[in-house]
């Protein structure tokens, strides 16, 4: 006897090839059988006639950082079929982070990801300083999907650098080291990778650029070596000038591919189709398939839709790039 037998369904199992009518027989929490008609007795049957059978979806680019500490179904990702994510990413996130700094963190997260300040002041309990004990305290709950988690360059380089690197300061030697240290550190803890952001549009709620954007090629390299070492891992990175696509960006899928070589590490960023450039992806690809013939394991991510954001003043709008803009969100509220 089986646990599980799924009959009826049409099953699209993700390999690219059509799809097909089948039963699936689960037993012990795997698959054991896929095949047109299976004749088995089963714990539990599931008639799935007209519906379709997949396997779970990975959502390799999320934010679910601060809800994880305290949703445990993690909606609505686990509704639609999703089995694993993948949070950490841009750069941002809530660990390694000082007693005192978790308001200017939650402005990070908030300036980037338009997720509100409230929910996240509210939900966040903080029982951590570094990102060892961030990733116990997504472990002591017991959540609906499996969750990974990438270790951001952020929050990983005010810890290091306080206000300098909030501000976007250059590291010295001894700050790249620490950040190095940090990151071996974040890997064998179970963290999955490093993430951090290099696009003019990712700032903080205040409107100041994250902590590096403007980070040189050392201090990435440095990361990236310590997280190898450790144990490897992904780099996620969002490249300067990903939403425009002009020369730059392809300045920018070189350095990536360098960084790659050098440290042995898939490097996986985002890919975008633009108005201004419908078929800029299309030389995007190209550039990494010679990056990957040249050694790079360049692993781009394509979204299934079109961005949306919800516009409004306090958030995104037409003129939240605009200077003037920025000094309004500044300005203290009056009456």
């Amino acid at each position: 006897m089986i646990d599980l037998l799924i009959s009826g369904g049409t099953v699209v199992d993700g390999t690219g090839g059509p799809p097909r009518a089948a039963d699936v027989a689960v037993h012990r929490g795997l698959i054991a059988t896929v095949a047109p008609r299976l004749d088995l007795e089963a714990a539990e049957v599931i008639d799935a006639a007209g519906l379709c059978v997949t396997p779970g979806f990975v959502d390799i680019h999320t934010h679910y950082d601060g809800q994880m500490t305290w949703d445990e179904v993690l909606e609505p990702s686990s509704s639609h079929g999703v089995t694993t994510i993948t949070a950490g990413n841009c750069g941002v996130g809530f660990a390694p982070v000082r007693p005192g700094d978790e308001e200017w963190l939650v402005g990070l997260m908030e300036g980037v990801e338009d997720i509100p300040g409230t929910a996240l002041y509210e939900g966040i309990q903080w029982h951590w300083e570094t990102f060892p004990e961030y990733l116990d305290a997504v472990a002591a709950r017991r959540h609906a999907v499996d969750v990974s988690i990438l270790l951001p360059h952020g929050p990983l380089r005010a810890y290091v650098m306080g206000e300098r690197g909030a501000n976007n300061e250059p590291a010295g030697a001894a700050d790249i080291a620490r950040m190095a240290e940090l990151a071996g550190d974040a890997i064998r803890a179970g963290a999955l990778g490093f993430s951090s952001s290099r696009t003019m549009v990712h700032r903080t709620r205040s409107g100041e650029f994250v902590p590096g954007t403007f980070a040189g090629f050392e201090e990435l390299l440095a990361i990236g070596e310590a997280v190898a070492e450790a144990g490897g891992g992904l780099l996620e990175v969002i490249p300067a000038d990903f939403e425009n696509g002009t020369g730059a960006l392809f300045e920018e899928i070189e350095l990536l591919a360098k960084l790659s070589k050098q440290t042995g590490l898939t490097v996986s960023f985002p890919i975008l189709q633009t108005p201004a450039a419908p078929s800029l992806w299309l030389s995007q690809l190209d550039a990494c398939d010679r990056a990957r013939q040249s050694g790079a394991l360049l692993a781009p991510q394509v979204a299934s839709r079109p961005f949306g954001i919800l516009i409004g003043l306090p958030s995104y709008h037409a003129f939240a790039l605009r200077r003037a803009s920025r000094s309004w969100r500044r300005c203290p509220t009056t009456s």
